[in-house]
This record gives structure tokens, sequence and C-alpha cells, in this order.
């Protein structure tokens, strides 16, 4: 994967356990601020955004699932960025993952991304999951990065193939945590490498 030029850090790369803001030619992806759980409670609370997810939260799950997310990136240097159209705020979110080691595909790294739906159809969801996943290959030199989802979840499936990932048949798993006979249980999983 090449670097895009449009991307850029809004500070230098740095190992040390913080996390650049990064900016793409039409998006920011950011830290997350108090001002994010409001909006972030709308979008994961939304039954038509989570329609391929096995849940959709309360604004009380929500709350708890961002304070993970910043645990995340305060133990391990990397996660899951706030994702802000400029003057128009919160989005959704995108970033990298540690893979739950719950999941056959574990241990590696995942690249994770949701918006609203009022921002599908624009590109943003490529545009993000590509800087996210440079940013992954270039700072924090991961050698390979995977996303999984529901193997109905054809929008997503898309913007992997869109960003250069592989689908990897040979890796598909039943979701442990997706009640059996569930239409989203089935995962696939694609694959992207420097």
């Amino acid at each position: 994967m090449t670097r895009h030029p449009a991307t850029r850090y809004t500070c230098p790369p740095n190992p040390a356990r913080t996390m650049p803001d990064l900016v793409t030619s039409r998006l920011i992806l950011r830290s997350w601020r108090d001002a994010d759980r409001a909006p972030l409670a709308a979008i994961t609370g939304d039954p038509h955004t989570m329609r391929f997810f096995a849940i959709t939260r309360t604004p009380a799950q929500s709350d708890a699932w961002m304070e993970r997310a910043q645990a995340h990136i305060d133990r391990h240097g990397f996660g899951i960025w706030a994702a802000e159209v400029p003057g128009t705020g919160l989005i959704g979110f995108v970033g990298l993952s540690t893979i739950p080691p719950d999941l056959p595909v574990a241990p590696g790294v995942e690249l994770v991304w949701t918006l609203g739906a009022a921002w599908w159809g624009h590109g943003y969801a490529p545009e993000a999951a590509r800087a996210a996943a440079l940013d992954g290959f270039a700072r924090l030199g991961v050698a390979e990065i995977l996303a999984f989802t529901a193997a109905v979840n054809a929008p997503s499936r898309r913007v992997m193939e869109k960003i250069g990932m592989r689908y990897d048949p040979l890796a598909s798993f039943d979701h442990p945590r997706v009640p059996a006979g569930h239409v989203l249980r089935r995962h696939v999983v694609y694959r992207i490498k420097e």
C-alpha cells in the first residue's frame, strides 16, 4: 500500500503511547472529546447504521465503548479515532484495534470503521480506512492488517476491496459472540500487507 499524498499527520509520528490526529483531503481523524458522546450514541444506537452488528448500543453502552477505545489508545499507542468532516462534527469512527483473543483470527491488528448512515455514499469510509491502514504500516510498523465483517455486509466488503484488501476465504469464521443460526454469525476476513 502506498501512502496517499493527501494524508498527513498533524504531529510527527511518535512511537510513544500517543496517537497523532490524521488529516485526509476531506476528514479529520482525531482524539475523542466529551462532546462526541451524544453523536456517538446516536450513531451506535441507530438500528439502520448498526444493522450488520448483533446489537445497537444504549447511550451508557456507547459511553463505555468510547472509554474502552481511549483506554486501548493509552495502552497501545494506537486505536480508533473519532472521524469528522471539518465544520460538521462527528460522523463516526475509524482506526486500528488489537483483535480480541476469543476470535479465531487473533492475534493481530484489525481495521475498524463505522459511519453514521447520513455519511454513507460519499467515499468517507474508504478514505478514512486507507489513512488508518497507512498509519499502521508507517508509524506502527505493522506487517499485516485484517478486517472482518458479517458475510452479508456487502457495503463493508466493498470498502475493504476499494482500499486493496484481499478476501481470505480460508479464514472465514463463526463469530463467537453472535448466536448460532443468526444471519450475522458467519464472518469473512480480508487482509492487506504494506
